[in-house]
């Protein structure tokens, strides 16, 4: 009986064990990254991704009787995505307009809509 009680307590610390020692590899592997969090090939990137981004965001602010207040702008590599709400169907084409006249847009994924307004 005393012997089942120690196979117990064993499989019950091996089993605790387990998971404790994967966790710690998989953080010694991120630990030759830049920071502890990315590649700088990756981190380098999302910076320029995040500059690209401000830049269409800004190019539609200046667009004349366009309201990016619920815009949403992402970028990734050149890809530009909008999305979000704007209140006539004229300024959803003139956000993909503005946005491919910004240096550095490789396409626009447009998904945006028009706002309706309220809750509902």
């Amino acid at each position: 009986m005393k012997t089942v009680g120690i196979l117990s307590a064993l499989c019950l610390t091996v089993a605790v064990a387990m998971p404790v020692a994967a966790y710690a590899q998989a953080s010694d592997a991120m630990a030759g990254m830049d920071n502890g969090s990315m590649p700088s090939g990756k981190k380098a990137a999302s910076k320029a991704d995040r500059a690209l981004a401000r830049a269409v965001r800004r190019a539609l602010t200046k667009a004349q009787g366009f309201n990016v207040s619920n815009v949403y702008v992402r970028a990734r590599s050149g890809a530009v995505t909008l999305s979000g709400t704007v209140d006539t169907g004229d300024q959803i084409a003139q956000a993909e307009q503005v946005a491919h006249t910004v240096s550095g847009v490789t396409s626009v994924s447009n998904k945006l809509t028009l706002f309706h307004g309220g809750n509902g």
